[in-house]
């Protein structure tokens, strides 16, 4: 009877530590890069899909070795069914426990998408619908209702992005990306007209904005910003007519083809403003951060008129006088014609 027990006894030992081997071996799997995932891995978990499901999944595609043992880590821990659906990225070196923390903190692969200075609304609003990760859900044309959805009712869509690179989750909506640009341009127009200059002619984040929008679309070089800015602030303050051409093409919408004539200079539209005094009455596109702050800390300046250079390096040529303006003018169009001329 006695041996037995000591049987018994031996084995119920040599069971414990069979099964305290098994669990620390377990442990350090579970903890221990991945063994075949050498490069990245791109994963996609759908919604509703439970936890074994993608347990079974994984070990399919070669990616995890003991499916049923990481389920099993998952449940005794109060996380198997906390994953979220999305698109994960399987980096070398994860391990099973640190996959498992990914997937129920949702820390899925994000992808760019990138609204450009000077766009309109309509062109940015393409732009993100055509992005192969976004989900479209809106109508291709801007509306009221469209800002109304956005958050702000009553406002004009125009300029109401700010243009950047987000990062937004696959299918992510169209919506929800339009969300993301608009509150940050309020927030970045909110900031900028909070350092304004205490003497500007505007009496709005709003006009701010308009001013800012004309300047993004006025020249490519970024270091001219605020002497333009300089020059639409000395013609406001003055009541001159703003006389810029953008506002102009803006206004001719889908009747613009790449050139501008005199008849159009004459012909009064809300947003021509060589027939109207002020600002016109929206943006004409997204204006950029440089864009913002020249509005409003515009550069001291006397000057009150500039011509584009005509060195092809689209910078201007900047003047206090009409008589300086008007010689500009004619070497601009001087420079013109040489680069016409035959032989060029």
């Amino acid at each position: 009877m006695a041996t037995r027990l000591k049987l018994l006894a031996a084995g119920l030992v040599a069971a414990t530590l069979a099964a305290g081997l098994a669990y620390y071996a377990a442990g350090n799997w579970y903890r221990a890069p991945l063994a075949h995932v050498t490069t990245p891995q791109i994963f996609e978990i759908a919604p509703g899909v439970p936890l074994a499901a993608v347990a079974q999944t994984l070990a399919a595609r070669g990616i995890l070795e003991h499916p049923r043992l990481w389920t099993w880590f998952a449940r005794r821990d109060g996380l198997a069914a906390r994953i979220r659906a999305g698109e994960y990225a399987i980096a070398p070196g994860t391990s099973p426990a640190a996959l498992l923390d990914q997937l129920v903190e949702g820390r899925v692969v994000l992808h760019p998408v990138t609204l450009v200075e000077g766009w309109t609304f309509a062109a940015a609003l393409a732009a993100i619908q055509a992005n192969p990760v976004v989900r479209k859900t809106l109508a291709p044309e801007p509306s009221a209702a469209l800002m109304t959805r956005l958050g702000s009712p009553g406002v004009a869509f125009e300029g109401q992005l700010f243009p950047d690179t987000y990062l937004v989750p696959r299918g992510a909506t169209d919506l929800e990306v339009l969300k993301l640009a608009h509150a940050r341009l309020k927030d970045r127009l909110a900031t900028a007209w909070l350092g304004r200059r205490p003497d500007l002619p505007l009496s709005s984040p709003y006009e701010a904005l308009i001013l800012a929008s004309i300047i993004e679309k006025e020249t490519g070089a970024p270091e001219e910003r605020s002497r333009i800015a300089g020059v639409f602030v000395n013609r406001l303050r003055r009541g001159m007519r703003l006389q810029t051409d953008p506002t102009v093409i803006y206004g001719m919408g889908a009747a613009y083809e790449g050139t501008i004539r005199r008849r159009d200079l004459t012909t009064d539209t809300p947003y021509n403003t060589y027939t109207r005094e002020g600002l016109p009455p929206t943006p004409i596109a997204l204006p950029g951060a440089a864009a913002l702050e020249a509005a409003v800390q515009p550069l001291d300046t006397d000057e009150l008129y500039f011509v584009a250079s005509g060195r092809g390096d689209g910078r201007h040529d900047f003047s206090r006088t009409l008589e300086e303006h008007n010689a500009a003018v004619d070497r601009y169009l001087a420079r013109l014609r040489g680069q016409n001329s035959p032989g060029r």
